[in-house]
């Protein structure tokens, strides 16, 4: 699927699609649970579809209501004894997935090989998980650190240590985890990047029930033998998936973008004080954020805790007059593309300089408009590239000009609406 994107005035208001890192958290403490947990607020994606497939392989019952537009999910919490099956999981494309069941599966069978597709198999796992499963005497195997993963043994509670410095998704399901073994557990973590996101599953374990006692960041202690139990969740809407759509607003103007919560614990929700920051209009409600269009000053973040916040970051700087830094490059190294390098490509086929200078990104931003035709953008499979060109590209081209993004159905991984949003918004028309 390539989208043709053009010139074109933003205005409208739409909701903003469901957070996929609190609904796979969700979907996981569900599975744990001993009852029913009806979970509202979801909307589909790869990636959430990904961890439901993962619940049910683990033995949980998944039912969707139609009428209400949530779903029921009957929980399998795991028993004292491990089968002695082996357990194959399939994480689609999901990083989140891969790492967050990668040590709850271990509650259900003592041999599981955890794999995946696409840009999945070329993300790095040993780093991450290979000392922290040896402390706690699980027998770890990989294929020279990317998947398929194979995990051999029984978990047991003691005190281990996490290296956090790439990403807390891991540190997310063994907090997730611990707490259903049957003694008590210490975590202790080393350079913790992404500390919203153990917000994030810290409330979510709340929520059923379970304590997860944080000291710092630094250090959590768990107490062992809680249960898991939440009769109902709503799942609340996603700042990433909305951070471009907002920025969209900022630069060709006016969008508001509702199910949004100012109080939320997702790092995302700094993209409104940055859009406030550089002078768009930003108005905060209660439900929902609108922006509209204004003269743009560049800017300077540290977006090391909000690495996904990036590419909408980068589509902001470019509509800016003048020199805009952001920190934190080494993040995005491991994602769904090298993002540093296909930010800095792509968004040079348009006319905007990046320079990568150790952890900073330095875009030269503008307010010129300039002509294109026939320029094709590489999405690089990478959901947030793509939407973050075509909002980059709505601001920064002149009456007649237009690009082309390919594979711009790699969206679906966390934002299938986006096209259709967008156009509601009338920023686009779609090509063949």
């Amino acid at each position: 699927m390539n989208i043709t994107v053009q010139p074109s005035e933003i205005n409208g208001t739409i909701p903003a699609p469901c957070s996929k890192s609190v609904a796979q958290r969700v979907f996981a403490a569900s599975l744990l649970s001993g009852g029913e947990t009806v979970v509202s607020g979801h909307t589909e994606s790869d990636d959430s579809l990904a961890a439901l497939e993962i619940i049910k392989t683990l033995g949980a019952e998944v039912n969707f209501n139609a009428q209400s537009h949530s779903l029921t999910i009957k929980g399998n919490p795991p028993s004292p004894t491990l089968k002695v099956v082996k357990l194959d999981l399939n994480c689609g494309e999901s990083g989140l997935s891969s790492r967050l069941f990668a040590p709850l599966s271990l509650l259900y069978s003592g041999d599981v090989t955890l794999n995946g597709r696409g840009s999945l198999l070329k993300r790095p796992f040993s780093g991450l998980m290979k000392q922290p499963f040896e402390q706690m005497g699980v027998k770890y195997s990989d294929n020279n650190g990317n998947l398929p993963l194979n995990l051999q043994g029984q978990l047991s509670a003691r005190e281990i240590v996490v290296d956090g410095s790439e990403s807390s998704q891991f540190l997310s399901g063994i907090l997730m985890t611990l707490p259903l073994l049957s003694d008590d557990s210490v975590v202790k973590v080393r350079s913790l990047m992404s500390k919203p996101y153990i917000d994030i599953t810290v409330n979510v374990a709340s929520k059923f029930g379970v304590e997860i006692e944080n000291d710092g960041y630094n250090v959590f202690r768990i107490k062992g033998k809680q249960h898991y139990r939440c009769d109902s969740f709503n799942i609340e809407g996603d700042w990433s998936g909305a951070s471009c759509l907002l920025v969209a607003g900022a630069i060709a103007g006016t969008v508001e973008i509702t199910n949004l919560d100012f109080q939320s614990n997702q790092a995302d929700k700094f993209i409104a004080e940055i859009l406030q920051f550089v002078g768009a209009d930003v108005e905060i409600k209660p439900s929902s954020v609108k922006v509209s269009r204004n003269e743009l000053n560049p800017f300077v973040f540290d977006a090391s805790n909000s690495p996904d916040l990036f590419p909408a970051l980068v589509a902001l700087a470019a509509n800016c007059d003048g020199v805009s830094h952001i920190k934190g490059v080494e993040r995005l190294l491991s994602k769904e593309s090298n993002r540093a390098k296909t930010l800095q490509s792509e968004f040079g086929k348009i006319g905007v300089k990046i320079e990568l200078r150790d952890d900073f990104m330095v875009i030269e931003g503008s307010t010129t408009k300039i002509g294109l035709k026939n320029v094709t953008i590489n999405s690089h499979n990478d959901h947030r590239i793509a939407m973050s060109a075509a909002v980059g590209a709505v601001g920064l081209l002149d009456s007649g000009s237009k690009i082309i993004i390919e594979n711009a159905g790699c969206v679906n991984k966390s934002y299938p609406g986006f096209w259709n949003d967008f156009e509601t918004l009338r920023c686009y028309k779609q090509g063949n």
